[in-house]
């Protein structure tokens, strides 16, 4: 493309150079600039990306978006605007001819469930016929191609990218996970959702937004950018906010939304509701009503708070057009996400599950969830991440206590924290410290719970889930907690037998 089409509707202060040159693509980062490129030299809360101009064009840059020209460089073309951030998006849709626009897009934010709910939301539009693509924490889906996910929200030029590779490849919608990061930093600007849904807001990620009053300010966003007015060609649908009317979060999560409004609850008063809730150790039923209908769900998913998750997907599946019914027969042949409550085959026949639960709220329904059908004690090994949010980490401490007889704390993804120090900052949940144990080898800590479990015991591992490396300071190890619970299993079993 060309950079004067690239620029025929986007607002600049100035062109200095030829307009004729050949874009080849969109780069923010001078380490990955390709021949062709137009890097943007935006200007972050660290880093000035003016610095590494020279970077960029060593590297092929053919022009420089910029909010100051440099009379110094010659041959190359420098488009001038103020703040070069602000118009990131806007070049984003515009360079990958505005995919969102030719998808059925639903974006997911929420401080957890959000990769259940997308995977439920992907099986739901698969099952109707509207092959779609998925954007989140655990991988990236394109078509038959899975990528392996690094950030849960990419940045606006990925994103844009990889929605026209979906649609390259045939996909007719797209479900995509949004963090609150994502919101506040504009990764998702200038995308065209058509259904929003927000899952829940608990305590997470105040080492970046401070209060969980601006945490929710940038959750809104998602809400705000759903606009009604902006037609779509393709997908007619009318632009709709699925929200969680249980959150106490809901209204200010909403605030500004001009989209049509679905709520779903359990508790209180709601569009779409459930109740006849009954959990058990392999799935959960109960029955949604919508509008005076009702019908009974069988999700192969264990917990309540998976009924939440399934009650977004519904909503989507309202958003269609379908009956109850037939959404009931399609969430019964949903299959678990990887490392959501995820049953470890074990040697031994231990009831042992792994959850990504790294919150006390999401740590706490996990273990409510495992209390339903408990027979003998609930072993948790769990951690907190280094370089994270500090403050919820007694209170991880406190929601494993009150719902676990025996905690084993560890570490979970240390990065440059001294682990022993985060350790340390946990246990000042523990109303009764001396009743738990400290094991900061990840390893040996869920060898020491395989070795005190029975098998009327549930051993919980949390924190990690989907994960398959370890971050530490100067390394980064394989590590998936479910392929070494069932090592420990597998060990203990012939330690057991040769007794």
């Amino acid at each position: 493309m060309k950079l004067k089409k690239l620029f025929k509707d986007i607002d600049v202060d100035s062109i200095k150079g030829s307009k004729e040159v050949e874009i080849t693509g969109l780069c923010g980062n001078s380490k990955l600039v390709a021949p062709g490129n137009l890097f943007i030299a935006k200007k972050g809360k660290t880093h000035d990306g003016n610095r590494y101009i020279p970077e960029a064009i060593s590297a092929g840059a053919v022009a420089i978006l910029t909010d100051l020209y440099d009379p110094t460089l010659k041959h190359i073309t420098q488009v001038i605007h103020p703040n070069p951030a602000l118009i990131e998006g806007a070049l984003a849709a515009e360079y990958y001819q505005h995919p969102s626009n030719q998808l059925f897009l639903v974006g997911i934010t929420g401080t957890n469930g959000k990769t259940t709910t997308a995977f439920l939301v992907k099986h739901l539009l698969d099952q109707l016929k509207q092959p779609c693509g998925l954007m989140g924490t655990i991988e990236n889906i394109v078509g038959d191609h899975h990528y392996q996910a690094t950030l849960t929200t990419a940045d606006v030029v990925s994103n844009n990218k990889l929605l026209r590779e979906m649609v390259l490849n045939g996909c007719t919608s797209a479900v995509m996970e949004v963090t609150s990061h994502a919101l506040d930093q504009g990764r998702v600007a200038n995308i065209e959702y058509d259904c929003a849904i927000f899952t829940n807001l608990t305590v997470d990620h105040l080492d970046y937004h401070k209060t969980m009053e601006a945490y929710s300010r940038a959750k809104n966003k998602l809400f705000v950018l759903l606009n009604p007015a902006i037609s779509h060609k393709v997908h007619p649908t009318p632009k709709t906010a699925i929200v969680n009317a249980d959150s106490p979060w809901f209204r200010q999560i909403t605030e500004g939304c001009a989209a049509k409004l679905l709520t779903y609850a359990i508790e209180n008063p709601a569009d779409l509701k459930a109740s006849q809730i009954k959990l058990t150790g392999t799935g959960s039923t109960f029955v949604a009503t919508y509008q005076n209908q009702s019908q009974l769900f069988s999700i192969p998913l264990v917990g309540r708070f998976n009924v939440y998750n399934t009650l977004a997907a519904i909503g989507v599946g309202i958003v269609k057009g379908q009956s109850l019914p037939a959404l009931a027969e399609i969430f019964k042949s949903f299959v678990a996400v990887p490392g959501r409550l995820e049953p470890v085959k074990n040697a031994l026949g231990y009831k042992i599950f792994v959850d990504f639960a790294h919150t006390d709220d999401a740590l706490i329904n996990v273990l409510e969830c495992l209390k339903e059908f408990k027979s003998g004690r609930i072993i948790t090994v769990f951690g907190c991440g280094g370089d994270r949010d500090r403050s919820k980490r007694p209170k991880m401490a406190e929601a494993a206590e009150e719902h676990s007889d025996v905690c084993i704390v560890t570490s979970d993804n240390p990065r440059s924290e001294d682990p022993e120090a985060i350790a340390q900052e946990i246990k000042v949940g523990f109303k009764h410290p001396s009743r738990h144990l400290q094991e900061l080898d990840r390893r040996k800590a869920i060898a020491k719970a395989v070795a005190m479990a029975t098998v009327d015991d549930i051993l919980l591992i949390a924190g990690k889930g989907h994960e398959k490396t370890q971050i530490f300071a100067h390394k980064t190890i394989e590590f998936d907690d479910r392929k070494v619970a069932a090592e420990e299993c597998q060990a203990h079993s012939h330690t057991k037998g040769s007794r």
